[in-house]
Order: structure tokens, then C-alpha cells, then sequence
């Protein structure tokens, strides 16, 4: 479980260091675009840091520098190849980033001065040392955000060198907790620079990533009773961060290999940077860039964990071609082209594994009761296929760009001696009050975990309901129908309010009368 407490104090210290940075950058560009450059310096950083430490580590026993052993002719070619085989790329010593800090701070003389081209090269070097690779997937246009010749930085290569070595020496001075596999880096970074600046654009980057609270809640649901899973993706995978918080949940820590999805190129970009910077190895996850309603890049994979957090009530091409796609084929019927949360449920079904699949997806509460087409996949997945394991609802404003609450679906594919019934549980009063974003805190999902596992019903929170009484509410899953949330107001005292009237007539006749005896003597 994660230390919310040392977390906070990671990310508040972060906010304000990259507070600094942004400050820098604000009048010369768009927030959107400044944000590239920061979270492509700190990627850099942490891949420069990276190899520092592999080198040190595998040369500690030639008594050589990486400088050193990269500079002799014979030990170049086998650092370079175990650089490429176990990290998947190579920075050379000159273009390690305490170098260019280096040069920015202390250089020996003129020649020696950063210039922007410098950490342009660097980057360039760094990602052409992976062509033709087996890395090269994972590494491919990971920088291409960051634009070093963007006229934004600067008219003159000497006004975007003195901007761009600002950013490099202020992320220098900032401790990232690299080795704290627990902290969200990128992640947090990309949210509290979307908070700092409240432009649209923002508004809208809520949607590429998952608030802490939730995200938890949702790899817990998928992960209870997982030692290890041998697959697990995210269709939508935004910035990855769902798919490595299932990662910390699973009671081992191991996952065979990482799938995901994003049509977002700078957003795809970010997941990848995501997965690299948490340890993940590059042969271990392939995040695929494109839009997973027309394109599966899934194959024919089956993935034993899935969690997503899907455009809620996206507008999609509903193509009728579409009926030919076997992710979407069973139910017989499109969701209407207005609202696609079904077609990437749909899709995550398709995907699920025979022998333990788990789904865990949030979706607006409208998929509960929908009619139409909507209706006849509802119960297709209910009745049919017999997938739905439990439906949460869960507290308004937990999500930052949207007010609305929204549901948790947990599909199975084997619900063992819960194959007869669906869990119901009401968690809307579950979340602590913010002032411009409610948070769900450990406590609200243990409480929700707990009511999961045990399967028991709850007064005002949780229900049980077999297969016939959601039949007869002709496959409605709203959670109202299922988890009598009523409360009984007070009985009203008619004695009471009746001697109030009166009293309050009294002392209003006496106020009018005081104040018409002041006006006569006033003679008004």
C-alpha cells in the first residue's frame, strides 16, 4: 500500500519546483506546449541516470569510468552492446545530463558553453542508437514533443539555449525519488502542470489520467486473490498510469507483459516514458499508438487483467461494418454512435482470458440503464455471457475535467459460485469533500474492497441481487433499483410548528407596531 502521507509530501514539493520551471516558460508559449518540455527533460534525465548506474555497476570491476571504458577502442563496442541489450538505448558520456548541466553552470571556456543544439544532438543520438533495434518500438519519436527549434523557445539559438538551460539546471536540482517505484513521477508531474494552468487544453488533459483514489480502487477490484498476472492492459491507456498501479497490487509484483492503447500521439508518448521510468523493461510492454474502437493492435491476444478508464460517452464512427468485428459481433447490435462505452467494454471482453480474466472499467452511470441498443448488449453481457461480477457507484467530482459520478463495472470470466447473482454497492457518500476535486481516500476503498470480497448484503450500501430480480427490473442496473439508499425524514411536530406560526405572528404584529409608534413621534 502507498504511504498517501510521504506521496503528498513528493508531490507537493514537486508542484512547487515545477511551479519555478513553469513560471520560466509561461510568457514565451501555451501551457500544453511547455508542459512537453518539462516532462521530456525529466524522462531525460531519468534515462541519463539511469545508465550511470547500470555503468557503474557493471564496470565497477575494471576499476573504469564510463567516460574511460568509452573512450578505449576495445571496451567501447561491449559497453555500447550491453548498454543497448539491457537498456535499450545508449547515452554517450558526453551527452549524460549532469554533462549538460555541466556546461550550462560550469563550462571550462567558450567552446565548452551549452548551446540548445547540444541537448538537441543528445536526444537525437539517444533515439537513433535504437533503430533497427529490438528497443526501437519503445523508443521510437518518444522526444518528438519536444521541439528545440520551436520559434516559442526563441527567434536566436542563444534566446532557446538560455530558456532550455534554465529548464535543464532547475529539473537538476530536483530529487525525483527515482528509486521510489512507488511515485508516480511523470504521472503527478503531468497532473499538477495541468492544475497549475487552467487553460482548456487542461481541462481537457484530465482525461489521459486517472486520479489516484480511483485508479487504486479499480487495480485492487481487478487484482483481489492475484498473486502474478501473465497479461494485462489498458485500451485507453492515457498516461499508463492504471496499468502500472496494477503492478503494485498483485501480491508478487510480477507481470509477464504490458499491453496498451492510445490515439493520443503525445499522450502515447507519455505512457511509454511512464512504463520505462517505473523499471519497466522495454521487452516486457508494447504500448500501441491509434484509435482501439476501428483498430485492434491486440490480436488475438487474451489478457489476464484489464482496467480502463475509457472518453466517457465518446461519439464514434458506429459503421455497420463493424458488426463484422468479433469484438462486436455477439451482441448483435452497435451502441448508438453517440455513446461508445460499450464498444470498449465490448473490446476488453473480447480480450479477456478463458481461464481467469478480470475486467475493472469506469463508465458514466448511463450504461446502467440506457435503452435501445444499449439495453440489448447490457443484457447480452449479464444474461449471455454471464461476465458482470459487481456495480459500484461511486462519489461526483472525483475526476478532474468532469463533475459527474461514475460506475465501476468488475466482469470475470469465471465468478465460480457467483455466477448467479451481481453485487451492487452504493459508494457515492464514500470520498472526502475538496474544494475544487473530491478525493477517495484509503479508507472509502477499503471499505468498498472489503463489501467486495465478503459479498454480503449492507444496509444502504450494498446488495446481492440474483439473476431473476434483475430480470424483472428487465436488465436496469441502476443502482438505486438494487440499494435502498432512503432516508426517513424525521416526523414533523404539527403542535410545534403551529405554536411557531403563532409566535412568530406575535413578533411581527409588535415590531410593525413599535415601528409605526416611532414614526408618529417623528411625526411621519
Amino acid at each position: 500500500m502507498i504511504d498517501s502521507a510521504k506521496y503528498q509530501a513528493q508531490a507537493n514539493e514537486l508542484s512547487q519546483k515545477l511551479w519555478a520551471i513553469a513560471n520560466d516558460l509561461r510568457g514565451n508559449m501555451d501551457s500544453t506546449k511547455f508542459r512537453n518540455y518539462i516532462l521530456g527533460t525529466i524522462f531525460y534525465s531519468y534515462l541519463s541516470e539511469r545508465t550511470e548506474e547500470y555503468m557503474q555497476e557493471i564496470l565497477k570491476e575494471d576499476g573504469l569510468t564510463y567516460e574511460q571504458a568509452f573512450s578505449d577502442a576495445d571496451y567501447r563496442p561491449i559497453v555500447e552492446q550491453w548498454s543497448i541489450e539491457h537498456l535499450g538505448y545508449i547515452i554517450k558520456p558526453e551527452n549524460l545530463f549532469r554533462e549538460l548541466v555541466r556546461k550550462i553552470v560550469r563550462p571550462k571556456d567558450d567552446a565548452d558553453r551549452f548551446s540548445v543544439e547540444d541537448y538537441e544532438r543528445a536526444v537525437n543520438e539517444l533515439t537513433g542508437s535504437t533503430m533497427g533495434r529490438a528497443s526501437e518500438a519503445a523508443f521510437s519519436g518518444l522526444f518528438n514533443d519536444m521541439k528545440l527549434q520551436d520559434p516559442d523557445l526563441g527567434d536566436t539559438v542563444a534566446e532557446r539555449t538560455a530558456l532550455i538551460a534554465k529548464v535543464i539546471v532547475k529539473i537538476s536540482e530536483i530529487d525525483f525519488s527515482l528509486s521510489d517505484s512507488q511515485f508516480d513521477v511523470l504521472g503527478t508531474a503531468y497532473m499538477i502542470l495541468i492544475g497549475l494552468f487552467a487553460s482548456d487544453a487542461g481541462k481537457k488533459s484530465g482525461e489521459f489520467f486517472t486520479p489516484t483514489g480511483p485508479s487504486k480502487l479499480v487495480a485492487t477490484l481487478a487484482t483481489v486473490g492475484l498473486d502474478e498476472a501473465k497479461t494485462v492492459g489498458d485500451c485507453t491507456c492515457g498516461s499508463a498510469s492504471m496499468l502500472l498501479e496494477v503492478q503494485k497490487h498483485l501480491t508478487t509484483g510480477r507481470v509477464g507483459h504490458f499491453y496498451g492503447q492510445e490515439n493520443n500521439a503525445t499522450t502515447y508518448n507519455l505512457a511509454r516514458m511512464n512504463m520505462l521510468m517505473h523499471g519497466v523493461d522495454y521487452q516486457n510492454f508494447d504500448i500501441y499508438k491509434g484509435d482501439t474502437l476501428r483498430e485492434d493492435k491486440y490480436g488475438d491476444v487474451k489478457m489476464t487483467v484489464q482496467v480502463c478508464n475509457p472518453p466517457y460517452s465518446l461519439k464514434y464512427d458506429a459503421n455497420p461494418a463493424l458488426l463484422d468485428d468479433p469484438r462486436y459481433s455477439g451482441a448483435g447490435k452497435l451502441p448508438p454512435k453517440s455513446h461508445a462505452d460499450y464498444a470498449f467494454v465490448e473490446h476488453m471482453i473480447y480480450h479477456m482470458d478463458d481461464d481467469d480474466g478480470r475486467v475493472a472499467v469506469l463508465l458514466p452511470h448511463g450504461v446502467l440503464f440506457r435503452g435501445g441498443a444499449e439495453e440489448v448488449i447490457r443484457k447480452y453481457i449479464v444474461r449471455d455471457l454471464n461476465r458482470l461480477d459487481a456495480v459500484i457507484g461511486l462519489a461526483p467530482n472525483l475526476f478532474h475535467g468532469t463533475s459527474i459520478p461514475v460506475c465501476l463495472l468488475v466482469l470475470k470470466t469465471k465468478r465460480n459460485g457467483n455466477s448467479g447473482n451481481v453485487l451492487f454497492i452504493d459508494a457515492s457518500k464514500e470520498f472526502k469533500p475538496g474544494k475544487n476535486q473530491n478525493t477517495l481516500e484509503d479508507e472509502h476503498i477499503q471499505k468498498i474492497v472489503d463489501a467486495y470480497v465478503k459479498r454480503e448484503d449492507v444496509a444502504k450500501f450494498a446488495h446481492v441481487a440474483d439473476m431473476a430480480e434483475i430480470e424483472a427490473n428487465g436488465w436496469n442496473l441502476n443502482i438505486p433499483r438494487y440499494v435502498d439508499t432512503f432516508e426517513e425524514e424525521k416526523p414533523v411536530d404539527l403542535e410545534a410548528v403551529r405554536d411557531d406560526l403563532k409566535r412568530f405572528e406575535s413578533e411581527k404584529k409588535a415590531a410593525i407596531d413599535k415601528a409605526e409608534s416611532m414614526l408618529r413621534q417623528l411625526g411621519l
